[in-house]
């Protein structure tokens, strides 16, 4: 019975009339329009070109409190796709650095305008883009590390988060800005002029304890982030963590009326530095 049923299905099969069928097309690999390309004819370009895009991350990059209070810093390489409509996708950290630094770093590349997408063979395609993306405690300075004769660091001496081992027998520079720039710890950090037992009874004079917030019996320490700047002004005052009630704009206040600061030195020359400083606010 089964050689019966198995002699009328080929029969059949000879017998059904012949079906025109189109020949299959070979796909190539040029010619899958999801490919992502690392090397390509004319690459992918930020809006304002390199520069612009160096003033971008410089400008709306914000350094994590917590990660400036733990002295973290280093430079993030941060891998992305410009997509065919010049929008960044695929976002991530190969190599971290400090959670908190690699989170920051992606979420300024991702907030970033769209770029002129990539070109190749005259079609529009998808690039992949590597860019640093630097956190520096203090602007133009960070931390140089020798590295013994074997290529190794000392024993308890590791690398710091960011910092790659250079040539044997030569150092190693931890991070660099988006401009490709060296970045090198000062010699001399920023301070008030008179010192910090100074500045801080200067606050304790000026301060003035907003209304609204004796009024609510509202007290606290609020970390103001600012730049000291060469000439020893304090600029790009900011409140990270906002607490309400007046005590904010009080803090900045402060800050933006306060005496110049002696500035940072590096090789004997002023250079500007991020600070970090508690105001404090008691009934």
């Amino acid at each position: 019975m089964k050689a019966i049923l198995l002699c009328s299905a080929l029969l059949l099969a000879t017998a059904a009339p012949a079906v025109a069928q189109k020949p299959a097309k070979l796909k190539y690999p040029g010619d899958d329009n999801s490919r992502v390309y690392d090397a390509v004819e004319q690459p992918a370009v930020p809006k304002g070109g390199p520069q612009g895009y160096a003033d971008y991350l410089a400008s709306h990059q914000k350094y994590p409190t917590a990660a400036m209070q733990a002295k973290q810093e280093g430079t993030v390489m941060v891998t992305f796709v410009v997509e065919k409509s010049g929008g960044i996708g695929e976002v991530e950290v190969k190599q971290p650095v400090a959670p908190l630094l690699d989170a920051e770093a992606m979420r300024v590349i991702k907030a970033a305008p769209k770029w002129t997408p990539a070109h190749h063979k005259g079609k529009v395609v998808r690039q992949r883009v590597t860019v640093p993306v630097s956190f520096v405690l203090a602007e133009g300075s960070g931390e140089v590390v020798e590295v013994p004769a074997a290529g190794s660091p000392k024993p308890g001496q590791p690398l710091p988060p960011g910092a790659v081992a250079a040539a044997p027998g030569t150092s190693s520079v931890i991070g660099t800005t988006a401009s490709g720039a060296a970045i090198i710890r000062p010699e001399k950090g920023t301070q008030p002029v008179g010192g910090t037992a100074a500045f801080f009874a200067w606050v304790a004079e000026n301060q003035k304890y907003p209304d609204l917030a004796r009024k609510r019996k509202i007290q606290g320490k609020v970390l103001v982030e600012f730049m000291v700047q060469p000439d020893g002004s304090l600029t790009d005052v900011r409140v990270p963590q906002k607490h309400g009630s007046g005590l904010d704009e009080e803090a900045m206040r402060l800050i933006k009326m306060a005496p110049k600061w002696e500035p940072a030195l590096y090789q004997g020359k002023p250079i500007k530095q991020k600070m970090v400083l508690p105001i404090l606010f008691q009934l």
